[in-house]
């Protein structure tokens, strides 16, 4: 089988069912495993590169309110590279190609490539697209085992913390505006023993003001820039330490959120067992080094 990720968790899901030699094409963003980046690249983003995140906010949203595309689609090579499988998203506007623009270029190929969509709002979810994708690959074995694993991971940090005072917890995904995390973090905030102030299980992430997030008492601020990893989300986190000081929390934390938070994958098991380290240092061990900083923001001014 010949497959085609247009997404950058589906990737890794991929090769996590052992499907490394038949992927034939990926995304740009496509960096995990490293091997995933030496393939093929279908898609490129339309925005220019280094702009500062309030800027790419503006961007963003004035090509969606127009509705134009984020990211383009290289039909060209897709149709050399012969996909018998697609694998795309329509979960995130600003994340992926268009799901439609996907379909549009699968019916025009001779082959008529099956086009999966995986959207997951959950944890949960994301764990039912690997039973998806390996029952589309004939990988069922792998993806009962990936799952199980998984299973068995969050089971560990849940136990850690069982009985352990809830932290506060405020997730941001973006800071300018700042963004409270959605989705499947609400949730993972919870496994890993905290209660998240700003955001729902299985809900979009969701602008809120400076206020909304102080009123919230977090006592842990989680920065998670979406597609950041960690040195970029420590740096745009110290660029808003004077929003993040009056917060007054205990501790201000950039992850590397590109890795376990941005994308709907396997790795978002990791992203459990590091905010189970970070709210509850004393019962989950540390993770390696690098998927973490922790962020000294300016001391509050006093009258």
């Amino acid at each position: 089988m010949r497959i085609a990720s247009l997404v950058p968790s589906a990737t890794e899901m991929l090769f996590a069912l052992g499907l490394d030699e038949e992927v034939v094409g990926v995304t740009h963003e496509c960096d995990h495993p490293p091997d995933a980046a030496d393939l093929p690249h279908l898609t490129r983003t339309v925005l220019p590169e280094g702009l500062p995140t309030g800027d790419i906010d503006r961007a963003v949203r004035e090509r969606t309110d127009q509705g134009l595309p984020l990211y383009e689609l290289d039909a060209v090579t897709l149709r050399e590279l012969e996909p018998d499988l697609i694998v795309t998203q329509a979960l995130c506007a600003v994340c992926a190609v268009s799901v439609d623009d996907v379909r549009a270029a699968a019916e025009g190929l001779p082959n008529e490539p099956h086009v999966i969509s995986l959207d997951p709002m959950t944890l949960g979810e994301v764990l039912g697209d690997v039973r998806t994708l390996a029952e589309a690959t004939g990988t069922r074995d792998a993806g009962v085992e990936l799952v199980r694993d998984a299973a068995d991971r969050i089971d560990l940090v849940k136990l850690a913390v069982r009985g352990a005072p809830r932290r506060r917890t405020a997730a941001l995904e973006w800071l300018d505006p700042p963004f409270a995390g959605g989705h499947w973090v609400p949730q993972m905030i919870e496994l890993a023993g905290g209660e998240d102030v700003l955001g729902l299980p299985g809900e979009r992430s969701q602008v809120v003001t400076w206020e909304e997030i102080e009123a919230g008492r977090p006592e842990v601020v989680v920065s998670m820039p979406c597609g950041y990893a960690t040195e970029r989300g420590a740096e745009e986190t110290l660029r808003h330490g004077d929003r993040l000081a009056p917060l007054r929390a205990e501790s201000v934390l950039a992850v590397d959120a590109s890795a376990y938070f941005s994308r709907p994958g396997p790795r978002l098991i990791d992203g459990v067992e590091l905010l189970g380290h970070l709210l509850h240092p004393e019962l989950v061990p540390p993770p390696p080094s690098g998927r973490f900083v922790a962020v000294k923001v300016p001391a509050r001014a006093t009258a």
